[in-house]
């Protein structure tokens, strides 16, 4: 009877934190490299609006282009992870945000043509997203091969929590150095911290590539697909709220946006670490139609605030929500590829939050356009509950391993 137990509830307690300290010790590298991608994220918006004097939509595109880059950059990180070891992707990311780092000093010397400036920064914004497909594929694919399959959701789990931790740290302290410092202090923090990155992980032992058949992408993209779909239209809310929660702020007349980013990923850290273990004990897809509806909740009160107060309650429910449901319905995608082919299973169900946050910029910035700040949230609790529909018809299906 103790063999059917799951390992979080086996007596090997120690075992089990053995295994934890091994997935943080991985995931610090998500953390570091998320940390730079959360420092630029609340200002970004609003530089490329008010310095550089480019409309909303233009700012949506420009971190658009970020979630783009990482969307695209997603079937070569998981080729690189199957084929030459999740090591050198992981190495090959912390490389590209030095250079991102590099990039953005340039552009903001540059700030006096704001035509070059802006689009430096786009060319930085779209290093920096290919660097984050290969750290997070390489991450999580590094941890699921360094302690197991069977702890998948764990190692997600944790990967999450490093990845929105750092946003929520980096978001609030991007703004306050932005203002003591200026802009030009994010381009040397993210070189900096990279480059100390690189330093730590060189003598860090890697995992064995695993062998065996390797399934073409596409195929692998077409089993994961119906899962990817449901993540897609639940993480556009994410993307909302990222992008647009400054500007939203500033058409309210409030202020402490970075703050809404930190209740977000406070909450989201709670979550995991409180629920980390409801994916085993319910599944996937109870878990996933759970926190979706938490997800909608929280998007339905930013579109109604009245005030602050119920914005940030209303981030802090969409954190919570969310907090599940990449580590709930990826296991379930998971299990439609073979081992050797992992990274690539990663990667493809990566590609579909990929495209929910590349969507969103855009997407939300036409309708805020037209239709105000307000509404984008009204649009993506729209999303969210479509995503919960969709996600109730899967739990239907015939439960089926196709694993090779």
């Amino acid at each position: 009877m103790s063999a059917a137990l799951p390992p979080e509830t086996s007596p090997q307690h120690t075992n089990s934190m053995a295994i934890t300290l091994q997935i943080v010790s991985i995931v610090l590298y998500t953390f570091i490299a998320f940390l730079c991608i959360g420092l630029p994220i609340a200002v970004m918006p609003g530089y490329v609006h008010n310095q550089l004097g480019f409309s909303a939509v233009v700012a949506g595109l420009v971190i658009g282009s970020q979630y783009l880059a990482t969307l695209f950059s997603r079937p070569v990180a998981g080729r690189i992870c199957d084929t030459i070891g999740t090591k050198r992707a992981i190495v090959y990311g912390l490389a590209g945000i030095a250079i991102s780092g590099v990039l953005t000093v340039l552009a903001v010397l540059l700030e006096t043509f704001a035509g070059i400036s802006l689009s430096i920064l786009v060319i930085a914004r779209v290093i920096l997203g290919g660097s984050q497909g290969l750290v997070g594929v390489g991450t999580i694919s590094w941890c699921i091969g360094q302690v197991g399959a069977e702890h998948t959701a764990r190692s997600i789990s944790w990967n999450g929590i490093a990845s929105y931790g750092a946003i929520a740290i980096g978001a609030p302290l991007g703004v306050v150095m932005v203002n003591t410092l200026g802009f030009v202090s994010l381009g040397l923090v993210l070189t900096v911290l990279a480059a100390g990155a690189l330093l730590l992980i060189r003598n860090k032992p890697p995992v064995p590539v695993v062998r065996g058949e390797r399934m073409a992408f596409w195929s692998v993209f077409g089993r994961v697909a119906p899962y990817g779909l449901g993540l897609t239209l639940s993480s556009i809310g994410y993307g909302t709220l990222t992008t647009f929660i400054t500007l939203y702020y500033v058409s309210r007349g409030w202020e402490g946006a970075a703050w809404c980013l930190t209740v977000f990923g406070v909450c989201f850290i709670v979550a995991r670490l409180f629920f980390i273990n409801a994916i085993t004990r319910f599944g996937g897809y109870r878990s996933a139609i759970v926190c979706m509806s938490v997800e909608t909740v929280g998007l339905v009160l930013l579109w109604l605030s009245p005030n602050t107060t119920v914005a940030l309650i209303g981030a802090g429910f969409a954190g919570f929500g969310l907090s599940l449901v990449y580590p709930a319905i990826g296991v379930e995608a998971i299990k439609q590829v073979p081992n050797s082919s992992r990274g690539a299973g990663l990667g493809a169900y990566a590609v579909f939050f990929d495209l929910a946050l590349a969507i969103a910029g855009p997407l939300m910035g036409a309708i805020a356009l037209g239709m105000g700040y307000d509404w984008i949230f009204f649009f993506a609790a729209l999303l969210s509950i479509l995503a919960l529909g969709l996600t109730v018809l899967l739990s239907r299906r015939p439960a089926v391993d196709t694993r090779l």
